[in-house]
């Protein structure tokens, strides 16, 4: 029989060494853990998905610099917490200690007001704030508090990090230990965790118990069959605190972009009726937009755009109305991911390549010394040219020829493809 403590509740690190992921973060001489090991830690905020130890690190930093640590969830906190816990962390200060540790969890809900209550104690030096968020801070948190904190990008799990942590929990757990475990395919629960240790413990969890439950005795085996049949089936119930709000985004994304707005708009329904915040959706609009749809209609993301500042300026229930409208333009427009594999291409060549030089003709050249050495020589202004156009190489050397940028499958760019071959058919190839 497992225990009522959740796994990951059970398996929660005690200190860096401990800490799975984010080596960029606490790795050796990484900048947060440096920072750790001075003993004099700023106020920060940790952004990432959930499930990739937030909450975890901010417990880990108190307990390793031996600072009294309160925690509020800013779901269930208001002013009024925010203000007792201030008060208590000031009476910790006595005889020289090191102030408390603030952790607050989803700060990004924290109203304008309850961001406020915080600024003063942030700013005198009574706290240490630790802030949460699942959301890109400037957007969320108001800007004095955002330049008295530092920001710091988690990244989710890798598979070689979730394979670590479900060992571990096969090793270390006393009552998974109590059978004899063998995970025979990972594919599955890595899958469902999406990097969320948390999920991952708690599909783990769930295999076991349900198959525990199906025999008396003997080995359990973890086979992917078994992991997509245990969980689909139980996840949403089992994880009682879960992430549902995760995959009803993801579904609604997926909807929008699969152009199925009945789906798109059912999803919205779920998201209206359990009180998400209206800028949340809209701000993944915006992304859709860019990302999913791109050249194929840029009018999408001007409408997203339209969206976010309506229902900013509107606010709530009339903004479902706005969030609807967006919803169903974003899924039967024409789709094209061109521009998001235009970008992610060129910082892949970016990062294998490295900073390589600018061009020498289409250098800046403020002064004479600049000129002598060649910086801007031979440059082609385009307006002195027929048609303001005049073929010409803007690439370093080594990439010269090489195309990011390939228009998409639909009306708008295949206009776009006919231009770009009429104009650079001597350097890149668009094709037909």
């Amino acid at each position: 029989m497992l225990p009522n403590q959740p796994l990951a509740e059970r398996l929660r690190p005690k200190d860096l060494d401990e800490f799975c992921g984010q080596e960029h973060l606490v790795g050796k001489d990484a900048v947060l853990r440096k920072v750790i090991e001075s003993g004099n830690i700023p106020s920060f905020i940790l952004w990432g998905p959930p499930g990739v130890g937030k909450t975890t690190l901010a417990w880990i930093i108190a307990n390793t610099l031996k600072r009294p640590f309160f925690h509020l969830s800013a779901v269930h906190s208001g002013v009024k917490d925010v203000r007792e816990t201030i008060e208590k962390a000031k009476k910790q200060q006595f005889f020289d200690q090191p102030n408390s540790v603030v952790f607050i969890d989803e700060i990004h809900r924290f109203n304008k007001s309850q961001q406020d209550s915080l600024l003063s104690a942030v700013e005198k030096g009574v706290i240490t704030l630790i802030g949460a968020t699942t959301e890109n801070p400037s957007f969320e948190v108001i800007s004095p508090l955002l330049s008295r904190c530092q920001v710091y990008i988690m990244k989710p799990l890798d598979e070689e990090e979730l394979t670590e942590l479900l060992n571990r929990a096969l090793k270390k757990d006393t009552f998974l230990a109590a059978y004899e475990i063998e995970i025979e395919e990972y594919e599955a629960l890595l899958r469902v965790s999406g990097g969320d240790a948390r999920k991952l413990y708690n599909a783990l969890e769930l295999v076991v118990s349900s198959e525990a439950d199906e025999k008396e005795n003997g080995k359990i085996i973890i086979t992917n069959e078994k992991v997509l049949t245990h969980v689909q089936k139980n996840l949403a119930l089992y994880d009682k605190n879960g992430e549902q709000h995760y995959d009803i985004i993801s579904a609604f994304i997926k909807s929008m972009r699969g152009s199925d707005p009945n789906a798109a708009v059912y999803w919205l329904a779920r998201m209206v009726e359990g009180g998400e915040d209206p800028k949340f959706i809209a701000r993944r609009m915006l992304i859709l937009a860019a990302e999913d749809i791109g050249l194929a209609n840029p009018n999408a993301l001007l409408l997203a755009q339209a969206c976010f500042e309506a229902v900013n300026v509107i606010g709530w229930p009339e903004s479902r109305i706005i969030l609807s409208e967006a919803a169903v333009y974003l899924a039967t427009s024409p789709k094209s991911n061109s521009i998001y594999m235009a970008i992610e291409g060129a910082i892949e060549s970016v990062r294998e390549k490295g900073d390589l030089p600018v061009p020498l003709h289409i250098r800046n050249a403020p002064t004479k010394l600049m000129k002598n050495l060649g910086y801007g020589k031979d440059y082609k202004y385009a307006h002195s040219y027929s048609g303001n156009f005049v073929p010409d190489n803007f690439l370093p050397g080594e990439l010269k020829g090489t195309q990011f940028y390939e228009p998409g499958t639909n009306q708008k760019e295949d206009e776009i493809r006919k231009k770009l071959n009429g104009m650079w058919k001597d350097i890149y190839d668009y094709g037909k």
